[in-house]
């Protein structure tokens, strides 16, 4: 399954990026997350749907207090590369 996740709130400057990659690898999810110039996060991911479920759960509620998710859109997007890990993109 490949999804690609846009994430609004307070999601810039307060280590989202870095906390969706350390998910990512826990969870087993390969993509990528970067800053858009909106203020919005991308997160492109590839994965099971089970763990495409339990990453969307964990990104929805942010581990730390800085962070805030107001909204998560989500579509199924198959022209997303595949990766062999998540990386952060700058």
């Amino acid at each position: 399954m490949k999804m690609h996740i846009n994430v609004t709130g307070r999601v810039q400057g307060v280590g989202f990026r870095y906390t969706t990659q350390l998910l990512a690898q826990e969870i087993g999810i390969t993509g990528t997350v970067k800053n858009e110039d909106n203020g919005s996060v991308t997160i492109e991911a590839i994965g099971t749907e089970e763990q495409m479920a339990a990453f969307l759960e964990k990104i929805k509620q942010p581990p730390n207090s800085f962070a805030r998710v107001d909204q998560l859109e989500q579509y199924e997007d198959s022209s997303i590369q595949d990766r062999k890990k998540f990386q952060v993109i700058y």
